[in-house]
């Protein structure tokens, strides 16, 4: 033997120690993530949180300049359009009339008018049907009552309630304080009721039933 190295033995690496260091080095890192997360109160989990849906950015509200422009020799009316699932009334320029019928056809107009772009930008649309049509009652209907060309309750819930609020605001389209719409043909008139729940949640329009001819 010389140089004190034994014959017929070479020294072998250890193995193992590098990812042992390597774990030790991501355990301490995720120790340390955890204990600043702490320290910032927050609580760790691991259940998927559901934060519920964004907030509407919508303004729902018109600037001044846009809202209210009168129509020629006439004045504005208020119309309700659709604004984060709820009805908001707008300014429309409708002309000062006093017969029921008039009254309700120039409302309709307004109410299934396409959103201008500031209404739109604001976060307004409509969902009454252009076709839609308002015609004035039969003989044997209760008075005030106002026929529409498809059956009320074929509408969707959003535009019956954008309809009855609207004609809600004249004072010679109620009656009890409801408006009474029938349909075609041999559809009975009912009365629809515009309160605070109508506005907040347009898909629950209530029908207090079929009107009796008075």
């Amino acid at each position: 033997m010389t140089g004190g190295h034994m014959p017929g033995r070479t020294a072998r690496p250890v193995r193992g120690r590098g990812r042992l260091r390597r774990s030790a080095a991501v355990l301490a890192a995720v120790l340390a993530v955890a204990a600043a997360a702490s320290g910032c109160g927050i609580r760790t989990t691991s259940v998927p949180v559901d934060a519920g849906a964004a907030p509407s950015r919508v303004p729902c509200r018109l600037p001044a300049s846009d809202d209210g422009d009168r129509a020629p020799g006439g004045g504005t009316a208020e119309v309700f359009l659709l604004c984060a699932s709820q009805l908001v009334p707008v300014n429309r320029p409708v002309t000062a009339l006093s017969d029921p019928l008039p009254v309700a056809r120039a409302l309709l107009g307004q109410v299934q008018q396409t959103p201008s772009a500031a209404e739109r930008g604001a976060g307004f649309s409509t969902a009454v049907p252009a076709g839609l049509r308002v015609g004035p009652p039969r003989a044997s209907d209760p008075a005030g009552t106002l026929r529409l060309s498809s059956r009320p309750e074929d509408l969707s819930a959003e535009a019956l309630a954008q309809l009855v609020c609207t004609y809600a605001q004249s004072k010679a389209l109620v009656r009890d304080g409801s408006v009474v719409l029938g349909g075609p043909g041999s559809y009975p008139p009912r009365g629809y009721a515009c309160t605070s729940r109508t506005k907040t949640r347009p898909q629950d329009v209530t029908t207090p039933g079929a009107l009796r001819p008075d």
